[in-house]
């Protein structure tokens, strides 16, 4: 199962998919224009059912096989949804959308998953039930858990979930993958830090929230450093500061921290929030001030299951030769996680070559990527429900 010759035929169509998408990109559950095109093009390639607003604007297409003797049902999944970055690749097709881009790739992962489905329409080659999902909302919205919410496991039967995103700097079109924790839990904090204002040059009768909000942002890195074993990972990171006053000669009344804390293991989320809450509010009330937390839990961490790691590491194989089975596990989220909470699944990383990086405004989807990455969601179905 090498790259399929019809996805080297496709990939000019495929490319112009990708690229229109690329041209008009949307944020969050606002795809109504991306979701629309996605749901035309299943139709025209003759899926059996095209289902629109699932999880508010996630589309869910179905695809029977010539035969179906053992009721299998297995779900391929991509993101569609850009980020609020301003581009900057000067690309022909590059954003007509002031301050939004797709920066991730995520306009590639829907067109190798509609050149997969185009693909599959035509061939029906297997013994079962194809899905192909696409979802909004991946950054940071979590439209994988409103998907799941609204009934797509159950309402389709689908028994197996496999996803893939694009990673520069891994060469294109190579696969890399990993078993267990292959993302981090994406949780996010704001501390409200509560004093005593005052004049600057009077520090004494105040109760200073800028030193205190120093030495929390400096003690949660012990969190890191001295309460989570050398042997496991996690992060904690205060990213914003903002103070009560723009003064340079006030000592504000209150500073908000607000930053994010990842980690591979339930255990270890735990932990890293009992005791941020414990540090913040332990320095807090040991400077004369107070502090408040709001922790919040967001995505949960992308658990590859053993079997259709195996599995999805052998497809890959097949299509493009090696396969990196020691990839570390990233410290960046993904709400595949939910999907993959209710069923078993994997998802991989497939190379885009030497670009920029993902989230940066020169990141670009290298369309040469599409004929490896279409072949695998193909090879997905063909290979985990073989024709009778």
């Amino acid at each position: 199962m090498p790259v399929k010759n019809r996805f080297a035929e496709l990939q000019p169509e495929i490319a112009a998919w990708r690229r229109d998408f690329h041209e008009n990109p949307e944020l969050d559950y606002d795809v109504h224009r991306t979701a629309g095109r996605v749901a035309d093009l299943l139709r025209e390639f003759g899926c059996d059912e095209v289902t629109e607003g699932v999880g508010r604007t996630g589309v869910v297409g179905v695809i029977r096989g010539r035969t179906d003797t053992r009721g299998r049902v297995v779900g391929l999944r991509a993101d569609m949804d850009a980020l609020p970055i301003t581009e900057a690749t000067g690309a022909e097709y590059a954003s007509k959308t002031p301050g939004a881009m797709h920066a991730c790739g995520h306009d590639g992962h829907t067109a190798m998953l509609l050149g997969a489905a185009k693909y599959l329409a035509e061939t029906r080659n297997f013994d079962g039930t194809a899905v192909v999902i696409f979802q909004p909302a991946e950054e940071g919205g979590g439209g994988g858990q409103a998907m799941v919410q609204d009934g797509l496991v159950d309402r389709w039967n689908i028994q197996e979930f496999y996803g893939m995103h694009n990673m520069p700097g891994l060469p294109a079109g190579q696969f890399a993958i990993r078993e267990g924790a292959m993302m981090a839990a994406a949780d996010q904090f704001e501390i409200l830090l509560t004093g005593k204002g005052g004049h600057a040059a009077m520090p004494h009768e105040a109760v200073d929230t800028t030193l205190m909000a120093a030495q929390v942002i400096v003690a949660l890195q012990s969190i890191v450093a001295r309460n989570v074993s050398p042997l496991q990972s996690a992060v904690v990171s205060v990213c914003v500061v903002e103070t009560g006053s723009r003064a340079h000669n006030i000592i504000p009344e209150t500073v908000r921290l607000r930053g994010t804390a990842r980690s591979l293991d339930p255990a270890v989320r735990d932990h890293v929030e009992q005791r941020l809450h414990q540090v913040a509010t332990g320095i807090a009330a040991a400077m004369g001030g107070s502090a408040r937390v709001d922790y919040q839990r967001g995505y949960p961490v992308t658990m590859n299951h053993p079997e259709a790691t195996v599995h999805a590491a052998e497809v890959a194989r097949q299509v493009a030769g090696d396969v990196d089975l020691e990839m570390l596990p990233l410290m960046a989220g993904e709400d595949f996680s939910y999907m993959l909470l209710e069923r078993p699944g994997a998802y991989i990383f497939v190379g885009n070559g030497d670009t920029a990086r993902l989230h940066h405004p020169a990141y670009d989807f290298d369309d040469d990527v599409i004929p490896a990455g279409s072949s695998w969601y193909a090879g997905m179905i063909e290979a985990r429900m073989p024709a009778a």
